[in-house]
């Protein structure tokens, strides 16, 4: 997993997948050395790693380095849990439909950062949560889960958010858990479109 803050959404695959039906989160990354995610980590008994900008000449480089701590440790599925850096077009093609993100609207509307601002901006009615693909635009990738969230009657943003992280909480690991039973594959002749076999 690659994680940038507290690690909430980490802490719910933590306690949902962590050692059932063959899930293991074995590797945390982060770019904040002081992100509360690699504690999270460390008292699960996954190993971590800091990959901080600063000590990198560039994004790619810095990538390049995580894409090797990663492959190192054999790990099967990326997950980016709030994590809050762009990865780079050589990283993503180095885990073609393995990486995926989780993203707090109903993609394609309000991709990039502030999901929630936009949604309150534009008057909707209904938000949600996605759980796509990573591919090398902005939450641009394919598609694996939705669920929607009202928007709270008050349209009040602390609302908005709780109720947009509790569904995140329940539908990363819906996710994760589909993909690791081989339920979840992107059809190779329209790579946009994702299938979940019953």
């Amino acid at each position: 997993m690659l994680a940038s803050g507290t690690g909430t959404n980490l802490q719910a695959i933590l306690d949902q997948l962590h050692g059932r039906d063959g899930i293991e989160v074995v590797a945390v990354a982060s770019d904040k050395p002081g992100a509360q995610a690699l504690e999270r980590a460390s008292a699960a008994g996954a190993e971590t790693g800091v990959f901080e900008a600063g000590d990198f000449k560039d994004r790619e480089t810095r990538d390049a380095a995580i894409a090797d701590w990663l492959s190192e440790r054999e790990v099967d599925l990326i997950v980016l849990a709030g994590y809050m850096q762009l990865l780079s077009r050589d990283f993503v093609a180095r885990f073609p439909n393995r990486i995926v993100n989780v993203h707090p609207a109903l993609l394609p509307s309000f991709p990039g950062l502030d999901a929630v601002g936009q949604a309150l901006e534009h008057g909707v009615r209904i938000t949600g949560v996605t759980v796509h693909f990573v591919d090398d635009g902005v939450d641009s990738g394919p598609v694996i889960l939705q669920r929607p969230v009202p928007i709270p009657a008050g349209r009040d943003r602390d609302e908005l958010e709780d109720a947009i992280h509790r569904t995140e909480h329940a539908l990363l690991p819906e996710a994760i858990r589909l993909i690791a039973a081989g339920k979840v594959r992107v059809d190779e002749s329209s790579p946009r479109l994702v299938q979940i076999d019953p």
